[in-house]
C-alpha cells in the first residue's frame, strides 16, 4: 500500500469529520496495544523455546517455514517423532491423509480424515506461502499436483507432504534437503525413456520373430 499513499490521501481529502479523527484515533491505539501485546508474547515463547533450539532449526531448513510457524508445529507435534509408527501414523493423526473409504474396489470418499485442528491450520498456511516460492522442489509438487486436481486438492496434498518431510528430519536430525526444481522434469524424462526403450525392444522381438516365423503375442500396452 505503500505505493498508493498519495492516492490514499487524495481519496481521504475533504472526507475526514472530527468524529472520523476520533474513531481513526481509537483504532491506531488499538492495533498499538495489539503489536504492543504481540511483541510481549513473542519474547515469553523465546524463552519456552531455548530448550527447542535443534528442532527449531530443522523445521526452518524447510522452504516456507519462519519461526513463529516452526514454534507451533513443534508446540503440537513435539520432538520425539518415536511416539508415531511411521509418517502415515502421523499424517492421519494431524488429519491431513485423505480418507481411504472403499467399497467394492471403488474409492468412495477423498475428504481428508479428522484430526489436529491447530496442526492442521499450520501446515495449510505453510503450504500456502510454499504455493508463492519458485526455484523449489515443494512449489515445483504444488504446481505439479495444481494442473491435475486444482489448488485446494494441490494444498492439501502440499500441507501432507510437508508434515511427512517434517517427520523424517526430526527423527533423523538431519535438516530438509531439497530436491530442485526441476526433479520432476527429470523424472519425467526417464519415465518416457524407460518406455520408449521398452517398446523399441518389444518390437525389435515381434520383427525377429516374423522373420523366424513364429508368432509373439502383442504387449497389450501398446494397443
Amino acid at each position: 500500500m505503500r505505493a498508493k499513499l498519495p492516492d490514499l490521501r487524495k481519496a481521504l481529502d475533504g472526507r475526514v469529520r472530527p468524529h472520523h479523527l476520533v474513531l481513526l484515533t481509537r483504532i491506531l491505539a488499538h492495533i498499538d496495544f495489539l503489536e504492543e501485546s504481540l511483541e510481549q508474547l513473542l519474547k515469553e515463547m523465546e524463552q519456552y523455546l531455548d530448550p527447542f533450539e535443534e528442532a527449531m532449526t530443522l523445521v526452518q531448513s524447510v522452504v516456507g517455514i519462519k519461526e513463529t510457524a516452526a514454534a507451533s508445529i513443534i508446540a503440537e507435534i513435539g520432538t520425539d517423532m518415536t511416539r508415531f509408527a511411521s509418517d502415515k501414523h502421523i499424517a492421519s493423526w494431524a488429519g491431513v491423509c485423505p480418507g481411504n473409504k472403499q467399497s467394492g474396489g471403488k474409492r468412495l470418499s477423498s475428504k481428508m480424515t479428522k484430526g489436529n485442528p491447530y496442526l492442521r491450520a499450520i501446515l495449510f498456511e505453510v503450504a500456502w506461502a510454499i504455493a508463492h516460492t519458485k526455484d523449489n522442489y515443494l512449489s515445483a509438487f504444488y504446481h505439479r499436483m495444481v494442473r491435475r486436481h486444482g489448488k485446494p486438492k494441490a494444498i492439501a496434498a502440499l500441507a501432507h507432504k510437508v508434515l511427512v518431510i517434517l517427520y523424517h528430519i526430526l527423527r533423523t536430525k538431519k535438516p530438509y534437503t531439497d530436491l530442485g526444481a526441476d526433479y520432476f522434469d527429470h523424472q519425467d524424462r526417464a519415465h518416457i525413456e524407460r518406455h520408449h526403450i521398452h517398446r523399441a525392444s518389444t518390437t525389435r522381438l515381434h520383427r525377429d520373430a516374423v522373420a523366424k516365423g513364429g508368432c509373439v503375442t502383442p504387449d497389450p500396452r501398446h494397443n
